[in-house]
């Protein structure tokens, strides 16, 4: 008999519904084609490309041109920072991130900087928050972007984004925000956040992978990132991925159509697990702000273990969870998100991110606290430090 799997990592990714596979279905098959040429086939490829970029704007609060399909999360941010700069650099060649970005945003900045520009960190405090003076401080005259993150991948601490861009804008300049593990978990409303572009990818909220969007605000400079034909308005060439967008369209529908239920259904069994954990396990810390942060996302750190055999050994349960995020996976430096909150490494290399979705239970929660329990008491007993913390603690 197959043990069964569950599946506790959707900050990692989701699974694709199946209304959304509905959706996407027929334009691999039937209707399929390329939506430049001008014969009825196209076309209707063209049609189904607006009428689900009309259905993205209206789930973001924007106008339709506002909104550019691309491969990925990854790509948006890109666009967004390197379009931005190098759109912008007769103004200045100053910008500002944070130190907790996906490595997407990151390392965006650093081949900025090889080429010529400029870029200042703000600092995070213990729970992952920015202080929105720390932003004013750092925005110079010519400062021309400021990219920070929706909310963390990996501890789920969410900014106070539209405070940030408010500060940007009154010194003039411009707000991009990685949202990809904000959609489709929080509401999201350009207009309110007050946001010039915004990035997200269709995979963290159960549509397919390959495919992303970027929001951008009407009358902001960017810079091509992908040349080549007219696609996108001229902004973004490339035959478009139609079954994908329409994906994307449909699984964002959903999301937000059912955001209220989800979000309460994803906060009961975070509580549950972080309550029960205290409870039943000493010496563990819950990364990130405890009420500002994303509903179905706990980091955890155990004191005395190896996060990677903690990992295996849950594996061994059919428990599938993560250290941080996917995309450093096979990294064995600690998160540099634990390390920028303040954690010595050898207690961020004793962390556990539990990220939840619509199908997982209380039941099992409850089956995961019990081999946390039971995982963490073994590896421990292996651990000599922990034995001397031990008799020290209790003296």
């Amino acid at each position: 008999m197959d043990k069964k799997i569950i599946y506790f990592d959707h900050a990692a990714t989701t699974y694709v519904k199946p209304e959304v596979f509905d959706a996407m279905k027929p334009w691999f098959t039937e209707l399929y084609g390329n939506p430049s040429s001008i014969y009825s086939l196209g076309r209707e490829s063209k049609k189904a490309i607006e009428e689900a970029r009309a259905q993205i704007a209206w789930c973001l609060n924007a106008h339709p041109t506002e909104v550019y399909f691309t491969g990925s999360g990854t790509e948006a941010d890109n666009w967004s920072i390197k379009g931005v700069a190098f759109a912008n650099r007769k103004k200045g060649k100053h910008l500002i991130t944070s130190v907790i970005e996906h490595h997407a945003v990151l390392e965006a900045f650093v081949y900025l900087r090889k080429e010529g520009f400029e870029v200042t960190y703000l600092p995070v405090d213990e729970n992952g928050l920015i202080n929105p003076e720390e932003l004013e401080k750092a925005i110079r005259p010519d400062t021309t972007l400021v990219s920070i993150m929706f909310a963390n991948n990996e501890i789920g601490t969410v900014q106070p984004i539209q405070k940030l861009a408010a500060i940007a804008h009154e010194k003039g300049a411009i707000f991009h925000t990685d949202a990809v593990q904000a959609m489709g978990n929080i509401a999201v409303n350009v207009k309110d956040l007050g946001v010039d572009l915004l990035s997200m990818s269709a995979h963290k909220f159960y549509g397919p992978k390959g495919v992303g969007a970027l929001y951008v605000k009407k009358g902001v400079k960017l810079d091509n990132f992908m040349h080549g034909g007219a696609q996108e308005r001229n902004k973004r060439a490339g035959t478009e991925n139609v079954p994908g967008v329409i994906g994307l369209a449909t699984a964002l529908k959903l999301a937000t159509d059912n955001l209220e239920a989800y979000n309460k259904h994803l906060q009961t069994l975070s509580n549950r697990l972080v309550d029960k954990v205290m409870e039943r396990i000493p010496y563990v810390r819950l990364n990130g702000d405890r009420k500002q942060r994303l509903p179905g996302n706990v980091n955890l750190s155990f004191r005395f273990i190896e996060g990677e055999s903690l990992l295996l050994m849950l594996d061994m349960k059919g428990i599938q969870a993560s250290s941080g995020s996917a995309c450093t996976s096979g990294s064995l430096d600690p998160s540099h998100v634990l390390l920028a909150i303040g954690l010595p490494h050898e207690i961020a290399h004793g962390s556990l991110r539990i990220t939840f979705g619509e199908k997982n239970t209380e039941e099992e929660v409850d089956f995961l606290v019990d081999n946390l329990e039971e995982i963490v008491g073994k590896l421990r007993k292996m651990s000599p430090l922990y034995e001397d913390f031990v008799k020290q603690d209790r003296k």
